[in-house]
């Protein structure tokens, strides 16, 4: 599928799906349809902080993705959603671009929204981690416990969310225990894929949708 498209038509009907250059958005889109949602491909800041509902998905590396983002402007679009409490749902390689930086690029800086880096996992571990895994949450309102799909090398150690003020996280296991996924009111970050997690990843894109959303400024 093509990261391109025409200026969102109704912005508050659509799902911004963000342009980073680097991810699969098939089955995003699909996972929106069967919940009765269009989505609408923006590389436009405009487009982003206009739309009700954005998606930074992630598939990729994070040095090629972040300077996608830049390029476009839409860091500080980025930025600017989640400073006013817009809604945004970012996915694996999305929710590692909110932090400072990755091991997987070391010279890349990242959005910076949350502190703390992102990691490899441990020598030894089965990297990517592929396949399904227990997620034991914090009982924020968006996320319960369940079984969620992940396909990823780079992770949020456990012993890396202490600076993590103000924010319900959940943990999944691999080598240890790391982020599964994060909330902090209408800002929802998955490591795992909830577009491929079946009926209970559909559940919290419902939720996620659902709740309540102040109005763009």
């Amino acid at each position: 599928m093509s990261e391109s498209g025409p200026p969102i038509a109704d912005p508050a009907g659509d799902v911004a799906l963000v342009a980073t250059g680097a991810a699969n958005l098939a089955s995003v889109t699909a996972a929106f349809a069967r919940l009765g949602r269009t989505c609408r491909v923006v590389d436009d800041p405009a487009d982003l902080l206009a739309a009700e509902h954005a998606v930074l998905p992630g598939v990729g590396a994070f040095g090629p993705a972040i300077d996608g983002l830049r390029q476009r402007g839409l860091d500080q679009a980025l930025r600017q959603r989640v400073e006013a409490g817009r809604p945004l749902l970012a996915v694996c390689l999305g929710l590692q671009l909110l932090f400072e930086g990755s091991e997987e690029s070391p010279d890349a800086q990242g959005l910076g929204l949350l502190p703390g880096r992102v990691r490899r996992f441990a020598p030894g571990l089965r990297v990517p981690q592929m396949g399904w895994s227990p997620v034991t949450t914090s009982g924020g309102p968006l996320l319960h416990e369940g079984w969620a799909y992940y396909a990823n090398s780079y992770r949020v150690a456990d012993a890396d969310l202490a600076g993590l003020q103000g924010v319900a996280c959940s943990t999944s296991e691999h080598g240890g225990p790391f982020l599964a996924a994060l909330e902090r009111g209408p800002l929802l970050a998955c490591q795992f894929h909830p577009e491929l997690s079946g009926s209970w990843g559909s559940d919290l894109l419902r939720r996620w949708l659902e709740a309540p959303c102040p109005p763009a400024a």
